[in-house]
């Protein structure tokens, strides 16, 4: 048993089979993980994404548990907390076998990050956990008391041992994934209440954000780096988004919460927060509240456009540019955002786009998406070919790079995953010399 025998497409055959609950592809699954969780696939995980070539990434963590609780019953608690080598070897098996050739480890990023100041968790059997938003940690009369916790115990070093076995594995640098302020704040605090804060009290949004920077974020922060010298950090903020809180709450709080940290300098660009979604929303025309009976409306546009937008979350997230599924806006903007930049090109892949119960059409979405990814592909060879680029094309660095799939999980459409990679395996070799 060796993980070439799956090359792409044949391991998201396998995956088909396996969802299509075929007793014979469980089978085959799982004396796939038992060689993987006894360390037999270990070689095939050093082996680098190839440096002239578009990579492919994927967050597989949920399409790993699904497998694991339906091969093993494994549930959801005693897959990310007990043992970092199965996690790991897991994670990297999945990654193979959708044909992922830039590796990359994540987690239940919110959660864990909450979880570690007290809040009550749920842990579904086989679905990532999440906060309780019935029990909410802090209130606004007690949110100021909230403490340092412990770096070196619990979920803190749960992180560090899949970090380190992670190293171990690949060669790669260690990412550590935790929720950035906002998105924290929300999970402790309840998105409701936060939200109402946000429209009638900032100045205590702010210092909420402020004071979990201080309290808990940057000591998480210093910590990693104590302990990974050639560590990266990456903050996700999706509560913190345009999307959700509009252009001007996002770069009043939720950027200038991170930028505040160690007064912008992100530890030289090793922090970075790519995940803010919703672009769009910073070029939607918006109408003031007035009476019905006015006979004209001033139509009015946000404080942020979308090149300040831009600017602003290029501020947090220095090393390459995102675009996610939900921004909407083309993605000829973000590979001339990149190109003006000198920096690489990331497009997401949304889990909605290839979830299979919520595709109405199979045949039609199967063509718009194999466009969208020939577009992806076409955009983010041109970025790799026009900027400098290092000789190692960043295979070495942990992040979500180039075309990302942003979750993968049981009820993925692994047909759409196949052309959608396809489209990258199809694409031709970088035609000039890396620099």
């Amino acid at each position: 048993m060796d993980l070439e025998s799956y090359p792409y497409p044949r391991g998201l055959e396998l995956l088909s089979r396996w969802q299509a609950e075929d007793a014979a592809a469980k089978e085959e699954l799982k004396a796939v993980f038992d060689a993987a969780i006894a360390g037999s696939f270990d070689q095939n995980f050093s082996i680098l994404a190839p440096i002239d070539e578009v990579h492919v990434t994927a967050s597989v963590h949920m399409l790993a548990l699904a497998i694991l609780n339906d091969v093993y019953g494994i549930q959801s608690d005693d897959y990310y907390k007990t043992d970092p080598y199965r996690y790991v070897r897991a994670n990297l098996t999945v990654s193979r076998l959708l044909g992922v050739n830039k590796l990359y480890i994540t987690w239940a990023l919110y959660a864990f990050s909450c979880e570690v100041l007290g809040q009550k968790m749920m842990y579904p059997d086989k679905f990532p956990p999440g906060s309780d938003p019935d029990h909410t940690l802090i209130n606004k009369q007690n949110c100021f008391e909230l403490a340092k916790p412990n770096f070196s115990s619990g979920i803190p070093k749960i992180i560090d041992d899949i970090l380190r076995v992670t190293e171990e594995m690949t060669g790669m640098d260690p990412l550590l994934q935790i929720s950035a302020p906002y998105s924290l704040a929300a999970d402790i605090y309840g998105q409701e209440p936060l939200l109402a804060d946000v429209l009638h009290d900032p100045d205590h949004v702010n210092k909420l954000l402020d004071h979990l920077c201080d309290q808990v974020l940057v000591p998480w922060i210093e910590h990693h780096f104590s302990v990974f010298p050639n560590g990266w950090v990456e903050l996700s903020d999706a509560s913190g988004s345009p999307f959700f809180i509009g252009p001007e709450n996002c770069k009043t709080m939720s950027i200038r919460s991170i930028q505040r940290m160690d007064n912008g300098n992100l530890w030289g660009g090793r922090v970075f927060d790519c995940n803010y979604r919703g672009d769009f929303a910073a070029n939607v025309k918006s109408k003031p509240r007035s009476s019905q009976r006015q006979s004209r409306k001033q139509v009015t546009t946000p404080k942020v456009d979308l090149n300040e937008l831009t600017d602003i979350k290029f501020s947090v997230c220095q090393k390459f540019m995102m675009r996610l599924e939900a921004d909407k806006v083309d993605v000829s903007f973000y590979r001339d955002q990149a190109l003006a930049r000198n920096i690489p090109l990331t497009t997401g892949i949304g889990s909605c786009e290839v979830d299979r119960n919520s595709i109405h059409d199979l045949e039609t979405t199967k063509v718009e998406l194999t466009a969208a990814a020939a577009a992806y592909v076409a955009a983010i060879k041109e970025v790799c070919e026009s900027i400098e680029l290092p000789s190692d094309n960043f295979v070495k660095e942990p992040w979500p790079s180039h075309l990302y799939f942003e979750d993968l999980n049981g009820e993925t459409e692994f047909d759409l995953v196949r052309l959608i990679i396809g489209e990258v395996f199809d694409c031709p070799k970088f035609i000039r010399a890396l620099s």
